[in-house]
């Protein structure tokens, strides 16, 4: 199930809220009709994971429960073979992220290192070839200036995909991702079960045929949004990304640092938007 922001219930005040998240005004649109409301963004941080003095992989967590999540992903991964060959864990709040620094048994390191040379790709939220913090954050290209996105472009994509989510309706498993035209037209729609392929095979293939993109356009993701994602829309020269499911805190800092627009939990006549209100046509 998708899930859907409180509509009536009462935000906690900033004393009482949960450790990782942080208030934030929003404009929520419903049936054309905006209103500023305050929300609540879960916080996700850079966490390099280091074994022995060496990073094995950097993951996009919540900065909560860290020791609990080194060990966890250390025993998942086969990294180690139980919670015995763990030895200690550190962690280190810095500015660029956070860095857990694992001490493991001899045995588990020489094969954590012989495996860091097969590494292969998952369908899960840690970064893709990075392994340390200075490689997590890009330098993104110029924003598109005051380009405006309309809120019946937003639902007019949000009624066109489910049509081209072919995969989707046969298995139930898979994220969309669609460039969308300034209108709200997808031009280009592709699937995976993972959502940053599926973001991935899109703009790969806008790369492919560049006549497909003409003008200005925005991403719409069946997905929550997160940074990378974010930072993906921002490397193809999306005026927006539109999900249908939350934002982070951080992609949301990363929308504003870029120029875009970030609009979430849309679905039907309803979104939130998080950055870029003053861009945003109702």
């Amino acid at each position: 199930m998708i899930p859907t922001p409180p509509a009536a219930c009462p935000l906690p005040s900033s004393q009482e809220l949960p450790p990782a998240t942080r208030p934030h005004d929003v404009l929520r649109v419903r049936d054309g009709i905006p209103e500023t409301v305050a929300d609540v963004l879960a916080e996700e941080v850079p966490v390099a994971l280091v074994y022995n003095g060496i990073s094995h992989a950097v993951m996009m967590a919540t900065p909560a429960d860290l020791e609990d999540f080194a060990l966890g992903f250390s025993l998942t991964e086969g990294l180690i073979d139980h919670a015995g060959e763990c030895y200690g864990i550190d962690v280190e709040a810095g500015p660029a992220g956070v860095t857990v620094q694992l001490e493991v048994a001899s045995r588990a390191f020489m094969a954590l290192k012989e495996r860091r040379r097969t590494l292969a790709g998952r369908t899960g939220c840690g970064l893709c070839g990075v392994d340390s913090l200075d490689q997590v954050y890009r330098t993104l290209p110029p924003g598109h200036g005051r380009a405006v996105l309309a809120g019946s472009a937003v639902r007019a994509a949000l009624a066109a995909l489910p049509a081209r989510q072919a995969l989707n309706r046969i298995s139930g498993a898979t994220h969309a991702a669609a460039w969308c035209d300034m209108d709200g037209t997808p031009a280009v729609v592709r699937e995976d079960v993972g959502r940053h392929n599926a973001l991935d095979k899109v703009i790969g293939a806008l790369a492919r045929t560049p006549a497909s993109r003409a003008g200005d356009g925005f991403a719409l993701v069946t997905s929550r949004v997160s940074v990378e994602m974010v930072q993906k829309a921002a490397m193809a020269g999306a005026v927006a990304i539109v999900g249908v499911s939350a934002p982070t805190a951080a992609a949301v800092r990363m929308a504003e640092n870029a120029g875009m627009v970030l609009v979430a939990f849309a679905r039907g006549s309803q979104f939130v938007c998080y950055a870029g209100q003053d861009r945003l046509a109702p």
